[in-house]
């Protein structure tokens, strides 16, 4: 049994025990008072078979529901209003703070500039994760027209193509993705610092990217307590089924007291249960942000 069959068991083990436990406690009552009904029982023997039997089998079946429109139509808020672009640069190790001052001096004066319609979200290196590693993210208002106009002007710009060509000579690869944001999150705005950054990515099972939608519209509710909600995306371009998730935390151990806080919530322990069957692979950055980031 590999460490992800452990972890469904053991989640499967807990949801079933406390619905095991309620029947118990419900039965007590009944035979407290002398009441116990046959069709009562059941009905609570039959509902205790039926969920049983449809946590196990969500794990191996998928409803086919015969739709008209695109997944990214029914989960994000208007695939033509903001479109995001997110790049993973990994740098020569001796040339980290050569990049890290060359983009300070470039980047934002693209955000700055009303000629180019797009805005830097954030600027980050990578502290744990890769190493030597950039991120960066763009937001596009305006959907794809905007990335077309924003990368036909900057072809025009010969400081933004100095600055790729300086760049180039200090990467060893970079790689990006199209991305559209979750109706159910918070739109990325910029924060006052000192902030650490968490990236989560999610590598889903084809196919599973509604039903990934529709338990963390529930789920999002239970992580909004200490304001750590930065931004949910989902790829359109470049790995298909990727899902990020960007935290924010005043430090390591925020972090992880954020966290174990929410599974005091009722409920939070069920949407992992079922989450998890929905990965192949996932991932986490830790990240400080650039000197440059809106996200500080």
């Amino acid at each position: 049994m590999n460490t992800l069959q452990c972890y469904q068991w053991k989640m499967a083990t807990r949801v079933l025990q406390r619905f095991g436990n309620g029947l118990n406690q419900a039965k007590n009552t009944a035979q407290s008072t002398g009441q116990i009904f046959v069709l009562s029982r059941g009905l609570s023997a039959s509902n205790h078979r039926n969920r049983e039997d449809s946590w196990f089998k969500s794990l191996f079946v998928r409803k086919v529901d015969p739709r008209k429109d695109a997944h990214s139509h029914l989960l994000t808020k208007n695939e033509e209003s903001n479109l995001y672009k997110i790049q993973f640069h990994n740098v020569k190790p001796e040339c980290l703070d050569a990049y890290n001052q060359l983009c300070e001096e470039t980047l934002p004066s693209i955000h700055n500039d009303k000629y180019y319609p797009c805005e830097l979200v954030g600027t980050w290196n990578t502290w744990y994760g890769e190493q030597d590693q950039a991120v960066h993210m763009w937001r596009y208002r305006g959907g794809y027209p905007a990335l077309t106009e924003v990368m036909s002007k900057l072809r025009q710009n010969k400081e933004f193509m100095k600055y790729r060509e300086e760049r180039g000579k200090m990467l060893l690869s970079r790689r990006n993705q199209l991305l559209l944001e979750f109706s159910f999150w918070n739109e990325p705005i910029p924060r006052k610092g000192p902030n650490i950054y968490e990236l989560r990515s999610y590598q889903l099972r084809p196919g599973t990217m509604i039903e990934w939608g529709n338990y963390w519209a529930r789920a999002i509710g239970y992580r909004q307590h200490n304001s750590e909600a930065v931004g949910g995306f989902f790829s359109q371009i470049g790995n298909l089924y990727m899902v990020h998730h960007l935290w924010a935390y005043k430090d390591l151990e925020a972090r992880e007291a954020t966290r174990n806080a929410a599974w005091q919530h009722e409920g939070w322990d069920e949407v992992v249960y079922y989450t998890v069957p929905l990965i192949q692979h996932m991932d986490s950055r830790i990240m400080i942000p650039m000197k440059a980031s809106p996200l500080q």
